[in-house]
């Protein structure tokens, strides 16, 4: 079949040449420069089957790079616009030397078809800004003097790489279309430095500053030191606390410290004990954490409450010489310390406790609150005893320190000597009486009548009474109520014989008298035959 159709071709030669612009007649012109070098009778199969229309099948043979992104269905080609088109509906050739394969109207071209949409800043772009030499990545297409082909989507394949390779090629993972200056994209959440508190307020030139690198301005993203605080910020401890800043600071403020009592204070001059500990930072660091601070003396932070009244040679002692850092409720002043004072204290002042003389209002007083046992205690005696036993109402004459009971007092300095059980009895046997009236107990030390019968009841009645008077002494000491005294043979009525050993209860009887009753003593008649 082949040799049939060059036989019939080589029949019409002769024709085709004995007429003007023979050439012409077999082809339809010259083919455009790309095609130049296909010239020639014996290359028309290489586009052209014999008696038949050009093939896409033929210039895709020759046009690979087109035929590869058509095969995978990418670019302009491959759109729907272009798919199932004859080439040649839109490269027709045999036009001459200079005419265009590829015309279109670039301001109408629709560039998404191509499946790269412009965007931004891409979208105000001409053609030949994109499409040019050196952005042409595939080497096949490098090869042509003028094609769309070869270009790749990535941004640095077109842009330079600001970067140096020290961020990901990805721009698109923090850059729009708009422009590379700002990253909207960028989330630096994402990165192995969060941003917190007052870092999201911050310039990002602040911390990531601009140099020159391999000569070409050159911005550091990449291998910050961020590990400690002090890569960015000043210590102003100078490492005395160690580096790890958010044990006590957080990215809020540095002003502003954790509640947690993370900070270790034992590391500073001054380490946090007791109620210290729980003390806000800001009432002792009024002004700036760093400022200095002293701490010889407690004064240096809290107001002298004893107004100075410690003070010796101008100078007072430090609270720390009474108090310690668990509250200033507790004393550490000791007894021994208090007996080295004006008022050394001994009994029952040992156990007395201190606001009891030193707290007798609403403040603490220490100094002139007097030293005479009046001056805290009340003066019981006065106007009813005699200034005379306790000259200058000192208690001390009578009292000792360990209680009130314990009285010294030499009762001979009376007129009345204690003798037998009154030594035994207490002042206030005597001295203490109750007020029928009131119920009260009324003191009586002045006029007291020395009688027996003043104190004791007499259980006899006025039997022995002498002018108006019984004198118990007569028969009783002072050791017991026995008549130890009495002899019966100085009365009217001897004992003789076998009376001596009767017992008195036989010749004493008891008498009921005006409603009371007692031992009759004084008998009337003493005749054998009144008892016998």
């Amino acid at each position: 079949m082949l040799k049939n159709q060059i036989y019939r071709i080589i029949l019409c030669l002769p024709v085709i040449f004995t007429g003007l612009q023979g050439r012409s007649q077999i082809s339809p012109g010259d083919l455009a420069e790309p095609h130049a070098h296909l010239e020639g009778i014996s290359n028309c199969t290489k586009c052209h089957i014999l008696g038949e229309k050009v093939s896409n099948e033929k210039c895709l043979d020759c046009h690979q790079l087109l035929k590869s992104r058509v095969d995978q269905k990418k670019g302009y080609h491959a759109s729907t616009d272009v798919a199932g088109k004859e080439c040649v509906s839109c490269h027709s050739d045999h036009h001459g030397r200079n005419f265009e394969l590829i015309r279109f109207k670039a301001d109408q071209f629709n560039h998404n078809l191509t499946g790269y949409v412009l965007e931004g800043k891409h979208a105000g772009k001409q053609c030949n800004d994109c499409h040019k030499p050196e952005f042409i990545s595939n080497p096949e297409a490098r090869k042509k003097k003028s094609t769309y082909l070869g270009l790749n989507t990535d941004c640095l394949s077109c842009h330079e790489d600001y970067h140096q390779k020290t961020l990901s090629a990805n721009c698109a993972s923090c850059h729009n279309f708009e422009g590379f200056k700002q990253a909207p994209k960028f989330e630096h959440n994402n990165t192995d430095y969060k941003l917190l508190g007052k870092h999201l307020e911050v310039d990002c030139i602040k911390c990531h500053k601009k140099e020159i690198r391999d000569g070409r301005d050159f911005q550091v993203f990449k291998g910050l030191d961020y590990n400690n605080c002090s890569s960015c910020h000043t210590d102003v401890h100078q490492n005395k606390f160690g580096q790890n800043c958010t044990q006590c600071h957080t990215e809020e403020s540095f002003h502003v410290i954790k509640k947690t009592g993370n900070f270790n204070h034992s590391l500073t001059d001054y380490p946090l004990e007791g109620k210290h500990l729980h003390v806000d930072c800001k009432a002792c660091h009024k002004t700036k954490y760093t400022d200095p601070i002293i701490t010889n003396r407690c004064t240096n932070c809290h107001s002298d409450y004893h107004k100075n009244q410690f003070e010796k040679q101008g100078k007072s002692p430090d609270c720390a010489d009474c108090h310690s850092v668990f509250g200033f409720n507790e004393s550490s002043y000791t007894i021994g310390k208090h007996n080295e004072s004006h008022f050394p204290l001994k009994g029952a002042h040992e156990a007395t406790p201190c606001f009891a003389c030193h707290k007798k209002e609403t403040r603490w007083e220490f100094r002139k609150i007097g030293l005479k046992c009046i001056d805290c205690h009340e003066n019981i005696h006065d106007p009813y005893l005699d200034k005379k036993y306790y000259p200058e109402a000192s208690c001390e004459s009578c009292h000792g320190e360990s209680r009130w009971s314990d009285i010294s007092f030499n009762h001979s300095q009376t007129k009345y000597e204690l003798e037998g059980a009154h030594k035994k009895q207490s002042c206030r046997d005597c001295h203490f009486k109750t007020d029928l009236q009131t119920g009260k107990k009324v003191q009586q030390f002045t006029g007291i009548r020395t009688n027996c019968a003043n104190c004791h009841k007499d259980i006899h009645y006025g039997q022995f009474d002498k002018d108006g008077e019984t004198e118990c002494k007569i028969c009783h000491t002072f050791d017991d109520w026995k008549a130890g005294k009495f002899d019966h043979d100085k009365t009217r009525f001897m004992l003789d014989g076998a009376h001596r050993v009767v017992a008195c209860t036989k010749c004493h009887k008891p008498v009921v008298k005006e409603q009371y009753s007692y031992i009759l003593y004084k008998l009337e008649k003493f005749q054998c035959k009144d008892c016998h």
